[in-house]
């Protein structure tokens, strides 16, 4: 029951703390979908609906061959590799923005600073502290970074299944540089209802992942090998902080299958 109450209390915290940007506090009753333009809610209903009812709906996640509409990484870490798919179509910001960041080495020498195992691991910020971090677009395009993050990417195909890679906010609309993977191992399927998840996905949520997150945080990618690697991460012996008490770190990103944007 303490593990169980301790990581409810770490999903409804995730990423709070990780960002001089405003807090959402973790009992606020504003729920993701109330900030998000109403387009994009109602895209967001119609896409349900259809993964919902239609049993050849696609989601990508599932498979680990990288499709021709989709990116691939591989994470150097001083713990091992990990190699992940992105999805550009489903979520153009996050991937165009992680990949441009890896490119340039934005990444290279960051710190994982947060670590909880049994639920995820996040780095991304160039501080090491979870407070900092930007987007690519910060101080270069107002209209899709105004100096708060860039907007939340809510797709009905993408999930926080494990393995999947997301975008660390606080709060919505709120992202720059940080990320996180998934790396719950235990089964979450019991959390779901078929009238509102996917039976493709409450079946991948058998394998673990956080679904209390869904909706709220922008699902980017997902791991295809190196799982072991995210495991090891998350078993690191840490501090009061969630932070490993010996750095682990992003040696660099090797771009497999890079992606152009229009």
């Amino acid at each position: 029951m303490k593990k169980f109450l301790y990581l409810t209390l770490a999903s409804s915290l995730l990423l709070a703390a990780c960002s001089s940007k405003k807090e959402v506090p973790a009992n606020s009753s504003e729920t993701p979908a109330q900030t998000l333009e109403t387009d994009t809610v109602s895209k967001y209903a119609k896409d349900l609906a259809y993964a919902i009812n239609n049993p050849n709906a696609n989601f990508p996640q599932l498979s680990t061959e990288i499709a021709d509409n989709e990116a691939a990484v591989k994470l150097k870490t001083n713990l091992g590799d990990i190699t992940l798919k992105l999805f550009p179509e489903e979520a153009p910001l996050a991937v165009e923005n992680f990949l441009t960041h890896a490119k340039e080495g934005y990444y290279n020498g960051i710190i994982f600073h947060r670590v909880i195992n049994g639920f995820m691991i996040q780095g991304g910020d160039p501080d090491g502290k979870g407070t900092g971090g930007q987007s690519i677009w910060a101080g270069k395009d107002d209209k899709i970074d105004a100096g708060r993050g860039f907007k939340n990417e809510p797709s009905a195909f993408l999930y926080n299944i494990r393995g999947a890679l997301a975008m660390a906010n606080a709060g919505a609309n709120t992202n720059g540089s940080q990320f996180f993977i998934n790396q719950n191992p235990a089964d979450a399927s019991g959390q779901l209802s078929s009238a509102k998840t996917p039976s493709k996905i409450i079946e991948a949520y058998k394998n673990g992942g956080n679904p209390s997150l869904d909706g709220g945080y922008t699902v980017f990618g997902q791991v295809t090998e190196g799982m072991d690697v995210v495991d090891k991460i998350a078993s690191s012996q840490t501090d009061s902080s969630d932070k490993p008490t010996s750095n682990i770190t992003i040696d660099s990103i090797e771009i497999l299958k890079d992606y152009t944007f229009k």
